[in-house]
């Protein structure tokens, strides 16, 4: 009998699929756990919220992942732990083959300093980070009880995770650590649920490449030293020159001065000055493409600005430093993992929409392993804000999608 997890892309079919999807739904054990997640729906809601009252920003995740393994060891997971990255993991079913990975992040973009603390206002919560990433986390436990409640057979492991860093700074450390550490076998398929809604499937990984670019020279008295060359003119070169590339569509790749800055003083010439670059796209060739072209521009502005110094007087110096790097590329559209989820939404009466993001599902993808991202139902809006604000519409049922797609890679039913 064929499976999800090792189907080709040639070979699967889209009715297939949703006949395995299908007969999941009507899997006596499969219901029991689809019914556990709706009844608890309300327990999932409370996690959710004490897990978002946790500070947890990139980096200082500690606390967090205390309670996330507390919560995996409570549910019923077994070998619960936290690697050297931080991450936290726990297994269903661990018996030597390659494993299925849901995964949720656990830091947040909010810094020590910002009162996480949520309150509920009629149906909806409010809080920074209550959505990105509580939602994913309190949806992550919530598969992995109903699986143990309902007893539902598998006939791979699923390993469920909590990673570190995958927000800005972060740089996908966890997720980076948890595959790039020699998992052996490797994942046939990996799954990362991330904020809220139902309709997206990630299956297109938008890659990044971060700088933080500083031009160094004499500076000196505006009046007394001008002529020296100015970090702050190459600055206004380089960015006058990133800004006049040319967009490309398709892939769409861009490049965008996010910061800039430098100087002391209104009649100082800046010994330095700085700025930052996001650089994107989801074809990881364009977005190294980019790259070159973007150095070649501040080479040049480093050059123009050196040109018009005055005669004997020290050339500035470029330095460019690497921040982040995101790796990019594709989980076909037509790959069952990706299939699989869009059978699900459609048997649960919703449509699927396939997208790009910059989620822990962009290593996996990188790596050769095929990857998704999913929302973990609900509502939400204000993300990345201190009104951050969730609603559980539809909540449970985007944990019950969750919990189909890594039913069918894991090969629950398959004699």
């Amino acid at each position: 009998m064929f499976t999800l997890s090792t189907l080709t892309v040639k070979r699967v079919s889209v009715n297939a699929v949703e006949h395995v999807i299908s007969r999941l739904l009507a899997h006596e054990r499969v219901r029991a756990a689809r019914h556990h997640v709706e009844r608890t729906d309300e327990v999932t809601l409370a996690r959710q919220a004490a897990l978002s009252a946790i500070p947890s920003p990139t980096g200082a995740e500690g606390r967090r992942a205390g309670r996330v393994a507390e919560l995996f060891r409570e549910v019923g997971l077994s070998d619960v732990a936290v690697d050297g990255a931080g991450n936290v993991h726990g297994w269903l079913g661990k018996n030597g083959a390659a494993p299925v990975v849901l995964a949720a992040h656990l830091d947040t973009v909010f810094g020590p300093e910002v009162d996480v603390q949520v309150e509920r206002r009629s149906q909806r919560l409010e809080g920074p980070g209550i959505s990105d990433n509580a939602r994913g986390l309190a949806a992550l436990v919530a598969v992995a009880e109903a699986m143990i409640v309902a007893r539902v057979p598998t006939g791979r492991p699923v390993l469920f995770a909590a990673t570190v860093g995958e927000e800005g700074s972060g740089n996908l450390r966890g997720v980076k650590h948890l595959l790039n550490g020699g998992s052996d076998p490797a994942p046939v398929a990996f799954i990362a649920l991330d904020g809220a809604g139902i309709d997206r499937v990630i299956h297109r990984a938008l890659g990044s490449r971060r700088y933080h670019v500083t031009f160094r020279g004499p500076g000196g008295h505006s009046w007394a030293a001008f002529g020296v060359a100015n970090p702050a003119n190459a600055v206004g070169r380089a960015t006058a020159l990133l800004a006049d590339l040319p967009i490309q569509h398709a892939p769409r790749t861009t490049c965008a001065v996010v910061r800039l800055g430098g100087g002391t003083g209104l009649n100082s010439i800046p010994q330095e000055a700085w700025l930052d670059l996001d650089l994107r796209s989801e074809d990881p060739r364009a977005l190294a493409q980019l790259d070159v072209t973007v150095r070649a521009a501040l080479d040049r502005a480093a050059d123009d600005e050196n040109r018009r110094r005055t005669l004997d007087t020290p050339p500035l110096r470029l330095d460019i430093q690497l921040l982040g790097d995101r790796p990019s590329g594709v989980t076909p559209r037509a790959h069952p993992l990706v299939q699989a989820a869009v059978a699900a939404n459609r048997a649960l009466g919703r449509d699927a929409e396939l997208a790009s993001a910059s989620t822990d599902a962009n290593v996996p993808i990188s790596l050769g392993i095929p990857a998704i991202a999913l929302g973990a139902g609900g509502k939400a809006g204000d993300a990345h804000l201190a009104t951050e604000w969730y609603e559980n519409v539809a909540g449970a049922l985007g944990i019950v999608r969750a919990l189909l797609v890594t039913a069918a890679m894991a090969e629950v039913g398959v004699d």
